[in-house]
């Protein structure tokens, strides 16, 4: 049973209330380490009982194929109780609070550190060496957003990283190449911008570049060399000057277009998932965007007029910010060690490789092309790579390189005790500045002080009370 304070703690996160006293992951008897210390997890256990899972969805073949086999690493004896859908973090946090938490949920690895530092998880340090979850094979960048305090609170899944997609007829009819919208030369992309767009009597009809914001602001500001929060989680730097620099400029792409809402009334117009997507309808040049949408793009138009490059820094170097879900235990699972077993099979590197093999069998029979998947380990990410097939199309094939390419340097934020709000005060800046509200600079102040005053108390809290 959990103490009042560790309650009360997570009920501030539900009800939105600030509660700087909050006992961090204190549990009667002892904190969450000692908790998770004392639950016998061991490979060879026979297990039993029910296990609720909260926020997963079997929505594509992948998942499914991988539910399957996690299902029969468990046991006929475990009873599976799935929630269907996303993860609704009020009502999982209403059930810590309440103790009556699911037994294992799938979160964002972006909300780890915070669930973590408010007491709702427990560390998984136990359960990695009792299931023997190799955890040398995941990727330092999604290790490291789930790693709170020096202990791991989350078994990364997917990965999820940028590249450049751009219209290559387009460009051509531009006198431009990939080159030109890769991020590398910021002067050269504000130009090919102008050059890409078409305005039909003063409206917008083809979008020149999308810079993708507010979403994507860490991307641009590490392009521009500089991180939006420190290191150490502890340290917000949203007003650096390199930020405010990178907001102006991808502001910028979009006032040279007729503003963000210009943009977006054409971005939404397209029909994103379909076959008049934004690049088979040629409204789009260029923007850069989450690698699966490669996937989407070669299933509903393979004939589009597609080029491929990585998202590139000013420097020239390839880079792009890793994201992703994880499977984490909450504090008060009834059966943590079915939790834990589940977390290890939905992610071996035989689940991951069985899943590319099923999903080629299924691209065989439709005549579509495997284009890879990227997860959050290195050996299966490698593994898959070698089953990927060449296409003999040259831009389908430049993307499965680039893909592959921005997973290898993607990087992430480290886990911190406020990763919600500091989220938050980012996201809400952007939004801001591009509904016209305010500036990037005052904008950027203002997150600036919302943040850094959330992770002051957050980390504060923890070392008062953890």
């Amino acid at each position: 049973m959990r103490t009042r304070t560790a309650r009360l703690c997570i009920l501030a996160l539900v009800t939105g209330l600030t509660l700087t006293s909050c006992a961090q992951g204190s549990v009667e008897g002892g904190d969450d380490s000692s908790d998770a210390q004392a639950i016998g997890f061991d490979s060879n256990a026979e297990l039993s009982g029910e296990l609720e899972i909260m926020g997963f969805g079997l929505g594509d073949d992948v998942a499914e194929s991988r539910y399957a086999i996690a299902e029969e690493a468990l046991g006929e004896s475990v009873t599976i109780n799935h929630v269907e859908g996303a993860l609704d973090i009020q009502q999982f946090l209403t059930a810590v609070a309440s103790g009556e938490p699911p037994d294992i949920i799938y979160t964002g690895r972006d909300q780890v550190g915070t669930f973590a530092s408010r007491g709702a998880l427990l560390p998984l340090d136990q359960c990695i060496a009792g299931e023997g979850i190799e955890i040398d094979n995941y990727r330092a960048a999604a290790i490291n957003q789930v790693t709170f305090d020096d202990q791991i609170y989350g078994i990364p899944e997917f990965n999820s990283v940028q590249i450049t997609m751009a219209n290559s007829d387009l460009l051509d009819a531009s006198g431009l190449t990939i080159e030109d919208v890769n991020g590398s030369d910021w002067e050269a992309l504000a130009a090919a911008t102008e050059s890409l767009q078409i305005s039909d009597g003063g409206q917008l009809s083809v979008i020149g570049y999308d810079s993708k914001l507010p979403e994507f602001l860490p991307l641009w500001a590490n392009s521009n060399g500089v991180d939006l929060i420190s290191d150490d989680g502890r340290t917000a730097q949203i007003n650096d000057p390199a930020v405010v620099e990178a907001l102006e400029f991808a502001l910028g792409i979009y006032e040279s277009q007729g503003g963000f809402g210009v943009v977006k009334a054409v971005r939404d117009s397209a029909d994103f998932f379909g076959a008049g997507n934004q690049f088979a309808s040629n409204t789009l040049g260029a923007m850069p965007m989450e690698q699966w949408y490669i996937n989407v793009l070669n299933d509903v138009s393979p004939d589009a007029p597609m080029a491929f490059d990585t998202f590139r820094g000013k420097d020239g170097e390839t880079l792009a910010v890793a994201g992703g879900q994880a499977w984490a235990i909450p504090s008060g699972s009834a059966n943590p060690e079915a939790a834990c077993r589940f977390a290890r099979a939905m992610t071996t590197l035989d689940t991951w490789t069985a899943a590319a093999e099923n999903r080629i069998s299924l691209r065989e029979e439709d005549g579509g092309t495997f284009t890879g998947i990227l997860t959050a380990r290195t050996d299966a990410d490698e593994a898959i790579r070698d089953m990927v097939p060449e296409t003999g199309d040259e831009k389908w094939d430049s993307a499965i390189e680039a893909m592959y390419e921005a997973n290898d340097a993607a990087f992430s934020y480290p886990a911190s005790a406020a990763d919600n709000e500091f989220r938050t005060a980012w996201t809400d800046a952007v939004n801001r500045v591009l509904n016209g509200q305010e500036e990037p600079q005052e904008a950027l102040d203002r997150a600036q002080e919302e943040a850094q005053s959330a992770l002051d108390s957050a980390w504060a809290a923890w070392e008062d009370e953890g």
